[in-house]
């Protein structure tokens, strides 16, 4: 992997474990624009690099991903086309993730937020620390959850679940995420560090193309899931985009008030 075209990501070698870390920590990892392109990149990449079995990933400083930057959010409303480009990220962040043919684990450090949460969710194995929240707001910023949570939120903790936590985008625990399933951990955060790393050198040291290989056979329903829903999701998520609400919100995040939404 050629690290040094990455900036706003960091990467580290453990043997055959490679680490991928969000690294914009002052911001508890918001994805800006730049983050959003690298992120479309960075598993592919990954799945080829011939120096890795395991890709690990997680987040500089005390979050794994607060989601979308405000400014990324503001350029889409005053630039509207610039969201074709933002939707197409999208679907290859996920495609790219399913189709890795490495197992990729989540190591969420902290909590998870929007895009964030997705990513973490369409990785392999999720470990979280146990003080860390999960949750899909995107109706929280008047836009629709179309960059992957209504293809794996179902999947993961049934629809009537999925439909109450991203039709309100109110936050969940990580130990009621693993309690429910979403995620596969929930541990002390002192732990967190030492327990990844347990499971990925257990992988690591197993039958790597069949444990490869199974995971390409779990993921060839999500990939039809994934293909099914993801262009109307983003379609309806461009719509959003450009309502009144969506600005509202925005406003609201940066002049540190409540949101008052008018349905439109």
């Amino acid at each position: 992997m050629q690290f040094d075209t990455y900036k706003t990501l960091s990467f580290a070698r453990r043997g055959r474990i490679l680490e991928i870390t969000m690294n914009r920590p002052s911001t508890l990892n918001a994805v800006d624009e730049v983050m959003h392109e690298e992120l479309a990149r960075v598993f592919t990449d990954a799945s080829n690099d011939p120096d890795s079995d395991i890709v690990v990933l997680s987040g500089a400083g005390r979050a794994f991903s607060s989601g979308g930057d405000v400014a990324f959010f503001q350029k889409m409303i005053d630039e509207p086309a610039s969201f074709e480009k933002t939707a197409r990220e999208a679907k290859q962040i996920v495609f790219a993730l399913l189709d890795c043919e490495k197992p990729v684990i989540a190591k969420v450090n902290g909590h998870a937020t929007g895009l964030g949460a997705t990513i973490a969710l369409f990785c392999d194995i999720v470990f979280a620390a146990d003080h860390a929240k999960i949750s899909d707001p995107h109706v929280s910023v008047g836009l629709v959850a179309g960059d992957g949570g209504a293809v794996i939120w179902p999947q993961l903790i049934g629809y009537a679940r999925a439909k109450e936590y991203l039709m309100t985008g109110k936050p969940m625990t990580a130990l009621d995420a693993a309690s429910m399933g979403l995620i596969n951990h929930a541990v002390p955060l002192a732990e967190l560090d030492a327990q990844v790393a347990q499971f990925a050198d257990t992988l690591a040291g197993g039958a790597i193309k069949a444990i490869k290989w199974t995971k390409m056979s779990v993921n060839i329903g999500l990939k039809q899931l994934a293909s099914s829903i993801m262009d109307a999701s983003l379609a309806y998520e461009a719509m959003s985009n450009i309502t009144v609400d969506h600005q509202e919100a925005v406003n609201a995040f940066r002049e540190k008030r409540k949101p008052v939404f008018s349905g439109r």
